[in-house]
C-alpha cells in the first residue's frame, strides 16, 4: 500500500521569493504560494503504526499540519515536483532509516513537493512558474495536479561490456566518437588510443575508453597546465617578447621548492596541502571549484562541491574543521527574456548555490567561516562556485604508500548513474547540447553519510588501519583506484560494488562520481578492525579488490573482464600538448571622471560587490564547533565586514595560536592585465590576513584558476601571464603555493567568463587573544593610512559602476613584506585597536565600513597624492590599510610605521563620515560628508535586488 502523507511548510522561504521573482519572467498575476512537503510511503503493515510514525517524525504540529491519505484543499492551481528515478533522495532514505528505529521494517519512501499557486494565472503562467522556478529538469519533473513517484528495489547491474571499434576510423570519425561519448579528448589523443589498441591487436572496451578519458581529462591531469607553451607577449610600446613555458604547474611547484619554509609539510602531492600548526598538529587545506554542475543544478552542484572538498581533506587523513566559499553570479535583476535557452536565471542559481552550501556544511556540523560574492554579466551562463575546506591532523598520522597485497576498500555511499562524465563534462565548453548530454553529471550530496565517513577515517587513521587513502571524486573509482595503483597494479571486481538502483553497466559503475565515497588501501589483517568501525558508524564497506605488482589495471564484473590496461600507458601515454599563446597589453586611455558628490560614497556602498552579504552569510553556521575568534561580521551590532576569519581549532589548547584564512579576488583587473591581477589578488589576501593578526612570515597560498577556452590564443596568453604573476608574487611575498586547481572551458556559446583567479591564504595568528577586527576602534582614536593610492582606476568598482572605460590598473608592490611586518608588530604589541584593508571602493568604502561596524563617526584628511579628489577617494591601489590606534600610542605607531604610513584623522562621536581630500600642504580640494545612518542603509540594503 502507498501512503500519501502531506505536511504544510508554512515557514518555507521560497513562497515569498517566488512571488518577488515571478515578474522577472513576465508573470504578474501571482500573489501567494502555499507549499507542502509530500512523503510517499510504501508499507503493508499496521495502519495505526504508520500514523503514529508520521506524527512523531514528519511534522511539527505546533507550526504545521499533517494529512495522511488526504489532501488539504487548494487555494490555487497545484503543481507537484519530484526527483527523476535514481537521483539521490536523502530525506527519503533518512525516513526509511528512522522507520527501522521505530520498529517499522520494510518501509520504502520517496518525497515530492506541492505548490499551490494563488493568483490570476493562465496555463502559460503556470507552465513558466513550473519550468523556471519550481523544477530543474536536469534532476526533477513536474506536473499540474497529482504526480506519481516510483520505488526502485532491485539493484543488480548489467554485465554487458561493449567493444568500441576504433581501428579503421578517420580523424573526423574519432572526433565524433569523442563528442558522442562526451570523452572531451581531442583527435591527437584519440589517435594515440587508436594506435595503442591496434598494437595490442584488439579494440578497446567501453570501460577502457572511458577510463582513459577520465584519467586524461583536463579536470584530472591538467593538460593545459602541463603543456609546452610558446607565449608571444605584445607590449603596449610595440615590443614583442617570446617566452617558452614547459609546464605552468611545474613553475608553481618550482617556486615552492625554492622557498621550502620549515613549516611546510606537503605541497601539490596529495589531495590537499599540509602545513605545520604547532608541535602536535598539522593543518590541511584545499579549495575546489564546481562550476559546470552548479550551472545545471545549483543546489546539487554547490552541495557536492562542499562534499567533494571535505573529502579532499579526509584524503590526507585530517578531520575537517571549517569551510569557505567564494561565489560569482550574473546580475540578479536581469530579465528572463534576455536569457538564452536553456540557462537558469542568476536568481535561481544564487538561491540554489547558497542553499546547497548551507545544507552540506550545516548538516556536517562544520562552520562556514569566510568567503566573498561577486556579480558580473559574464557569469550569467557560467557561475563560479569555489568551495574550500580546512582540516586538522596529528603529525605523522597521514600515510600514503600502497603495499602489494593491500585490499581495495570502498567506504561510504553507494554508486549510481549520477556523476557519470563529471570529469569530462567539466573539461568542455558549455552549450545547449552539452547541457542536454551531461544531465547525469549532476549529483545530489548526502552529508549524513559523509559525516559517518569522517568519523570512520579519523578513527582508522589514528589506529593505523590503512596504508593509503584518497577520495572518490572526479572519475570515480577509475581515477581513485587508478591513481592509488599507479606504481604497482590493481585488480578489481565491480560486482562487489553496492549500487543505488538497477541497470548500471560496468563502465558506469567504474566512472560514476556518486558522492560520499573514500577508497583505502587496507592490509588484510586490518580489515576486521576497519569493518567494526564502519559498523559502529553505519557506514557501508566494500572489499572489491587487491593491489598487485603486475603493473596492470585489471577490472572485472564477476567473471567478465572489462578492463586490462597497463599502468604505464594509462598514466604516461597522454601526449604532452604543444600550444601557442598571445597576450596584447592595452594602452592607457584618459577617462572622464564624474564630480565628487556625497552620493558617490553611498552608491559605492550599495554596489552589489561591496554591499553587505549578510543575507547570504547568515544562512551558514559559522559558530558550530565553537572555534570562531573573528567572525564574518563584527562590531556592536554584528554588521561590519571582517577582513578574514580566525578560528581556534578544538583540541589545540596547548598553544595560544589560532588559524587565519583569507582570500583575494579581482577579476575586473584580470580582463585588463592578468599578470597584475595575480599580484593584486595575492596582496589582497595577504593584507586581509595581516589585518586580523596573521603573521606574514607564516603564510601558505592556494591558487584556483577559472578560465575560458585555453585553446584560444588570447585566453591562453592571459592564463600564462596570470601564472607568471603568481610565480613572481610567491617570490616577492616569500609565500609558497601549497595547492591549487584549474577550471577551464568556462564558456557558453562563445561567451567567456572574465579571467578569474582566487588566491586563498592560510596563516597563523601567534596569539588568539591579540586577533583584531575592523570595528574595534573607539571615539578619540587616531586613524592611520598605510600605503599610497594610485591614479589608475582600471578594474575598480568605480570604473564598473560609472562605466569610465579605464584601462590602466594599479601597480603591484615590489617589496611588500616590510610594511606588513610593521603592521603585524603593531597588532602583536597591542598598539592598534582596529585594522581594515582598502580594497573595493578604496579608502572611502574602507573608512565607511569601519564606521558602520564601530558605530562611530570618522573625520579624515585623505591625501590626494597628486590625484584628483574622486580618484583619491575611490582608487584601489595595492597594499593599503586603515589602522585605528589610541592617541596615547601615537608616537610608537609613528615610529613603527615610519615610511609605510601616516596619520590621517580620528574617530569622532558625531555619527558622520567626513572625508576631506587634501593636497600636499593640507589644503582641502574636495570633500564627502555622509550621515552614518545613510551609509549603513546603503551598505545593508543597497546590494539587494
Amino acid at each position: 500500500m502507498i501512503w500519501r502523507v502531506t505536511v504544510s511548510a508554512t515557514q518555507h522561504p521560497l513562497a515569498k521569493g517566488l512571488v518577488a521573482a515571478a515578474p522577472f519572467a513576465g508573470v504578474n498575476g501571482l500573489y501567494g504560494c502555499d507549499i507542502y512537503r509530500l512523503y510517499h510511503l510504501q508499507y503493508d503493515g499496521d495502519q495505526s503504526a504508520i500514523e503514529h510514525f508520521c506524527r512523531e517524525l514528519l511534522v511539527d504540529e505546533v507550526i504545521d499540519q499533517l494529512w495522511i491519505n488526504d489532501s488539504p484543499p487548494s487555494r490555487g492551481r497545484s503543481i507537484e515536483v519530484c526527483f527523476h528515478a535514481g537521483v539521490n533522495d536523502n530525506e527519503a532514505r533518512e525516513v526509511e532509516r528512522a522507520a527501522v528505529l521505530h520498529g517499522i521494517n520494510g518501509l520504502r519512501a520517496a518525497t515530492s513537493w506541492r505548490y499551490d499557486l494563488i493568483g490570476d494565472l493562465d496555463d502559460e503562467a503556470v507552465s513558466i512558474i513550473g519550468q523556471r522556478f519550481l523544477a530543474n529538469d536536469t534532476i526533477e519533473h513536474w506536473r499540474e495536479g497529482t504526480i506519481n513517484v516510483g520505488f526502485a528495489s532491485d539493484t543488480s547491474a548489467k554485465q554487458q561490456v561493449t567493444q568500441i571499434p576504433l581501428a579503421h576510423l578517420s580523424d573526423t570519425e574519432l572526433a565524433e566518437v569523442s563528442q558522442v561519448r562526451l570523452l572531451s579528448l581531442d583527435v591527437t589523443e584519440m589517435r594515440v588510443i587508436q594506435n595503442h589498441f591496434t598494437n595490442l591487436g584488439r579494440e578497446p572496451s567501453d570501460a577502457e575508453l572511458e577510463t582513459l578519458a577520465q584519467t586524461w581529462s583536463e579536470h584530472c591531469v591538467h593538460k593545459t597546465f602541463n603543456a609546452n607553451i610558446e607565449l608571444t607577449h605584445l607590449k603596449a610600446d610595440g615590443q614583442k617578447v617570446i617566452s617558452h613555458h614547459n609546464g605552468l604547474l611545474g613553475a608553481l611547484r618550482q617556486v615552492t621548492q625554492e622557498l621550502n619554509p620549515w613549516w611546510l609539510r606537503s605541497a601539490f602531492v596529495d589531495d590537499a596541502g599540509i602545513v605545520c600548526f604547532d608541535d602536535e598538529f598539522d593543518v590541511a587545506i584545499k579549495v575546489e571549484t564546481h562550476n559546470h554542475p552548479s550551472a545545471l543544478e545549483p543546489f546539487g552542484g554547490a552541495n557536492t562541491g562542499v562534499g567533494g572538498v571535505v573529502r579532499d581533506i579526509l584524503g590526507v587523513s585530517a578531520r575537517p574543521i571549517a569551510c569557505t566559499n567564494v561565489l560569482c553570479f550574473g546580475p540578479q535583476d536581469i530579465d528572463y527574456d534576455a536569457l538564452a535557452s536553456p540557462l537558469l536565471h542568476p536568481r535561481q542559481i544564487k538561491e540554489g548555490v547558497v542553499a546547497g552550501i548551507a545544507d552540506y556544511g550545516n548538516k556536517l556540523g562544520l562552520p562556514t567561516i569566510a568567503g566573498a560574492v561577486l556579480y558580473d554579466h559574464k557569469y550569467i551562463a557560467n557561475p563560479l562556485v569555489y568551495c574550500g575546506a580546512i582540516g586538522l591532523l596529528r603529525k605523522g598520522v597521514h600515510r600514503n604508500q600502497v603495499q602489494v597485497g593491500d585490499r581495495v576498500v570502498c567506504i561510504g555511499g553507494r554508486v549510481g548513474r549520477d556523476g557519470i562524465h563529471g570529469a569530462t563534462f567539466s573539461s568542455a565548453n558549455l552549450d545547449a547540447n552539452a547541457i542536454e548530454q551531461a544531465g547525469a553529471a549532476v549529483q545530489i550530496g548526502d552529508p549524513i553519510t559523509q559525516k559517518g565517513c569522517i568519523e570512520v577515517v579519523v578513527q582508522a587513521s589514528e589506529a593505523g588501519l590503512y596504508n593509503a587513502i584518497t577520495d572518490c571524486g572526479a572519475g570515480g573509482l577509475s581515477s581513485a583506484i587508478g591513481e592509488m595503483g599507479k606504481q604497482l597494479g590493481v585488480e578489481v571486481d565491480l560486482a562487489k560494488v553496492p549500487l543505488k538502483y538497477p541497470g548500471l553497466l560496468p563502465w558506469e559503475i567504474w566512472i560514476s562520481e556518486a558522492q560520499e565515497r573514500m577508497v583505502l588501501a587496507v592490509p588484510a589483517h586490518s580489515l576486521a578492525a576497519l569493518t567494526q568501525i564502519c559498523e559502529d558508524h553505519e557506514v557501508e564497506l566494500s572489499n572489491i579488490g587487491c593491489f598487485t605488482n603486475s603493473g596492470e589495471l585489471v577490472v572485472y564484473y564477476g567473471e567478465r573482464k572489462a578492463i586490462e590496461l597497463s599502468m604505464d600507458f594509462l598514466h604516461e601515454g597522454l601526449p604532452q600538448q604543444t600550444m601557442t599563446a598571445t597576450w596584447r597589453e592595452q594602452k592607457s586611455s584618459k577617462v572622464s571622471l564624474p564630480p565628487l558628490r556625497d552620493e558617490v560614497l553611498l552608491e559605492l556602498l550599495a554596489h552589489p560587490d561591496v554591499a553587505s552579504k549578510e543575507e547570504i552569510v547568515r544562512r551558514y553556521d559559522h559558530e558550530v564547533r565553537s572555534s570562531s575568534v573573528v567572525r564574518p561580521f563584527v562590531g556592536k551590532y554584528g554588521d561590519g565586514p571582517a577582513d578574514a576569519a580566525v578560528i581556534k581549532p578544538l583540541g589545540t589548547h596547548q598553544s595560544p595560536q589560532a588559524l587565519v584564512v583569507s582570500c583575494g579576488l579581482c577579476p575586473r583587473v584580470g580582463t585588463l592585465d592578468p599578470y597584475t591581477m595575480s599580484l593584486l589578488a595575492i596582496d589582497e589576501a595577504v593584507r586581509n590576513l595581516v589585518a586580523v593578526g596573521g603573521d606574514p612570515q607564516r603564510v601558505a597560498l592556494l591558487d584556483n584558476f577559472c578560465w575560458a577556452d585555453p585553446t584560444k590564443h588570447l585566453q591562453l596568453g592571459a592564463l600564462v601571464r596570470a601564472v607568471q604573476g603568481c610565480v613572481d608574487g610567491s617570490r616577492r611575498y616569500a609565500m609558497p603555493f601549497i595547492s591549487g586547481k584549474d577550471s577551464l572551458y568556462n564558456e557558453f556559446a562563445g561567451q567567456a567568463i572574465p579571467p578569474t583567479l582566487l588566491i586563498t591564504a592560510l596563516g597563523v595568528v601567534p596569539d588568539l587573544h591579540r586577533a583584531l577586527d575592523s570595528a574595534g576602534m573607539s571615539v578619540g582614536d587616531d586613524l592611520w593610512l598605510v600605503g599610497h593610492g594610485s591614479d589608475a582606476l582600471g578594474g575598480s568598482i568605480a570604473d564598473s559602476h560609472y562605466a569610465l572605460g579605464a584601462t590602466a590598473v594599479p601597480q603591484a608592490l615590489t617589496d611588500p613584506l616590510p610594511r606588513y611586518l610593521s603592521v603585524h608588530s603593531l597588532i602583536t604589541d597591542k598598539l592598534i585597536s582596529a585594522a581594515h584593508d582598502c580594497s573595493d571602493g578604496g579608502i572611502a568604502v574602507a573608512l565607511a565600513e569601519m564606521a558602520i561596524g564601530a558605530v562611530c563617526g570618522v573625520s579624515v584628511d585623505v591625501p590626494a597624492d597628486g590625484h584628483d579628489a574622486f580618484t583619491a577617494l575611490v582608487n584601489e591601489g595595492a597594499g593599503r590599510l586603515v589602522l585605528a590606534a589610541p592617541r596615547s600610542n601615537r608616537g610608537k605607531v609613528a615610529q613603527r610605521l615610519a615610511r609605510h604610513g601616516r596619520l590621517v584623522g580620528k574617530v569622532i562621536e558625531e555619527a558622520q563620515i567626513r572625508l576631506n581630500v587634501v593636497d600636499e600642504v593640507g589644503k582641502t580640494i574636495d570633500r564627502v560628508d555622509v550621515a552614518l545612518a545613510a551609509a549603513r542603509d546603503a551598505f545593508t540594503n543597497g546590494g539587494s535586488w
